[in-house]
């Protein structure tokens, strides 16, 4: 599968945001109650803060994700773990589902994002801080190579700190396509008695 990225527009993008932000599935993100001029905002700092931007991501030419990058020496991170150099950290929220679900989608956006993460220089380790709550991502971050490193008190969120390096999100990536060419094989062998 993929998909284009391009930056976010704070002022442009801030209503499609805001209809994904307060759906309940997207609770975790913490702006269910949030605004439209709320949502504009946030981003704009984000966007101007020069260690922290956020990337709509592009499926078939409609936007299917939201992906935040940053960097954690600046962030509240940075207190609650020793940051390394190579170390960069993501955010993810894909989009609320239209039409038919298409199986594995989300873990194909995450695998996009963590390869244009890891083909950036230098990068070396993603960082990721979800609510502790959130089991649904702690699967999902698991099946990419991300390994837990334990809760840790954020300003807004208990939270569970995890690493994924290069290497474990390449033997990640490689059992990922294998089990998709297994399935492929079995259905062939399914259409064929």
């Amino acid at each position: 599968m993929s998909f284009t990225f391009r930056c976010l527009d704070p002022q442009a993008d801030a209503p499609l945001l805001h209809s994904w932000f307060t759906r309940p599935y997207a609770s975790f993100w913490g702006m269910l109650n949030a605004s439209v001029e709320d949502v504009m905002e946030e981003y704009s700092t984000i966007q101007s803060s020069g260690h922290h931007h956020a990337l709509l991501g592009i499926d078939d030419g409609v936007p299917a994700f939201l992906m935040e990058e940053y960097l954690p020496a600046p962030s509240p991170l940075n207190s609650v773990y020793p940051v390394q150099p190579g170390d960069v950290g993501m955010h993810l929220l894909v989009a609320p589902p239209t039409g038919t679900a298409r199986h594995g989608f989300t873990a194909d956006v995450m695998e996009s994002v963590l390869d244009r993460l890891f083909h950036k220089p230098g990068v070396e380790r993603v960082v990721v801080e979800p609510d502790a709550r959130n089991t649904k991502i702690h699967v999902l971050n698991a099946r990419l190579g991300f390994e837990p490193a334990g809760e840790v008190t954020l300003p807004d969120k208990q939270a569970l700190l995890s690493f994924c390096t290069r290497e474990s999100f390449r033997a990640a990536r490689a059992a990922r396509s294998s089990a998709r060419d297994t399935s492929h094989s079995r259905e062939h062998h399914c259409d064929h008695p």
